[in-house]
């Protein structure tokens, strides 16, 4: 039996798998080394996984395990909870790249709260373009489509109807938002819940530019410093790739690239590429 987890700050997605079939699944709290150490999350699970914790196998997949150091924070606080010493820790981006492309070289994509992309070459990342954050990148994620209405919203570059909309489905002030991007914690889990706005009104033309026009700067400014973009398959995964499918398959058929899949999360994806790999 093998444990497969994919994590974010917020929540983790625990399946277990019995020959080769999802047997159970749990939720637990979120776990980001970079904001959490091996007794915190070791004290988590002991309280929140409720399964049985021996496994031949973990493949533990999550939002801040990009080094070494990181993933060593996560694999101790493992080794303290299940019984086994057989465990992968990888990124977001590598569950990416094994849950979209399996054992095919292609481009994979994260664009949910944050973005990310790499050039898989059908067994590791072998590529890379940073994406730095929703400051200076993050383009065509959540938070910064978020940014971007919220400073449209403010700076009235909206027709008046869609302004009195947003301030009535969020009562919020124009010194609670700055408040809360510039003073509290997780901007940018703020910035990127007035998605749902953006979904809300697809249909106006202003409202679809700036989604459109976010995934057409994700695509210049990351995936066509790629060599080769033009001659394998892009993949994505994350709320916003799932949420506004019709809007990015516009972008990438504009720049004449080849659209693969499309899915709202990783699980499905990795179930399958564990299934057929034994790695551990």
């Amino acid at each position: 039996m093998i444990l497969i987890a994919d994590s974010g700050t917020t929540k983790t997605e625990w399946c277990l798998i019995a020959d080769k079939e999802i047997s159970e699944t749990i939720f637990t709290s979120g776990i980001n080394p970079f904001y959490q150490e091996s007794d915190n999350i070791s004290s988590i699970l002991q309280k929140e996984f409720t399964a049985v914790k021996k496994f031949n196998a973990i493949y533990f997949y999550g939002t801040g395990c990009i080094n070494l150091e990181k993933q060593g924070i996560v694999k101790k606080a493992l080794l303290q909870v299940f019984e086994t010493e057989n465990i992968f820790i990888g990124s977001d981006l590598v569950a990416a790249a094994h849950s979209l492309c399996q054992d095919q070289p292609g481009f994979a994509c994260i664009l949910g709260t944050g973005s990310n992309s790499c050039f898989y070459n059908g067994s590791e990342i072998v590529a890379n373009v940073s994406p730095l954050g929703f400051i200076l990148g993050d383009e065509g994620s959540g938070a910064v489509l978020g940014k971007k209405l919220l400073s449209d919203v403010l700076k009235k570059q909206l027709p008046q109807f869609l302004i009195t909309d947003f301030f009535e489905t969020y009562p919020v002030t124009p010194a609670e938002i700055l408040e809360n991007v510039y003073k509290k914690p997780f901007p940018s889990r703020y910035l990127a819940k007035f998605t749902k706005f953006l979904s809300k009104n697809i249909n106006h033309p202003e409202i679809e530019n700036i989604v459109i026009t976010g995934f057409e700067a994700f695509i210049s400014r990351n995936l066509l410093q790629y060599p080769d973009i033009d001659r394998m398959p892009v993949h994505f995964t994350g709320s916003v790739a799932f949420h506004f499918e019709a809007q990015l398959r516009k972008a990438i058929e504009e720049k004449q690239l080849i659209l693969g899949n499309i899915e709202r999360a990783p699980m499905k994806g990795l179930v399958k590429y564990h299934n057929n790999n034994i790695t551990l």
